[in-house]
């Protein structure tokens, strides 16, 4: 193998930028990376450990449109992979995290839980129950 890939982060176009702030950062213990030089910021990026996601709010005329409403195949927005979700979950639930589904294995082989924000961008955090060759 000859090139290495870092950490992705997706893009979300949001309403209100702080308020997807305080989802993240209180919510979810993720940390404000960078807002715009503006008094009410238009751009955010949020990350925890290697996982960021940039905010973005573009116009009242560019809503946000998160994969699971444009299609109930695609439920995610965000793959976020973590070694152990167990932990994970017990401290989202000490921080009253609502899941929108909770802890459990899928059928496609994963083990995790769904948040949805304010958004309704849903994030899986998870790691695959199995390893392929």
């Amino acid at each position: 193998m000859t090139g290495k890939i870092g950490p992705c982060s997706p893009f979300f176009i949001v309403a209100d930028v702080p308020k997807a702030l305080d989802h993240y950062v209180a919510n979810l213990g993720f940390e404000c990376r960078f807002t715009s030089p503006n008094p009410d910021p238009f751009f955010a990026i949020v990350g925890r450990d290697a996982a960021q996601i940039m905010l973005k709010a573009i116009a009242d005329t560019v809503p946000p449109l998160p994969n699971p409403q444009r299609h109930e195949w695609a439920p995610w927005d965000a793959f976020i992979h973590t070694p152990n979700p167990d932990a994970l979950a017990l401290e989202f639930k000490d921080r009253h995290v609502l899941f929108r589904r909770p802890l459990g294995d899928t059928d496609g082989q994963l083990r995790g839980f769904e948040v949805e924000d304010p958004d309704g961008y849903v994030c899986f955090f998870g790691r695959p129950t199995t390893t392929s060759a």
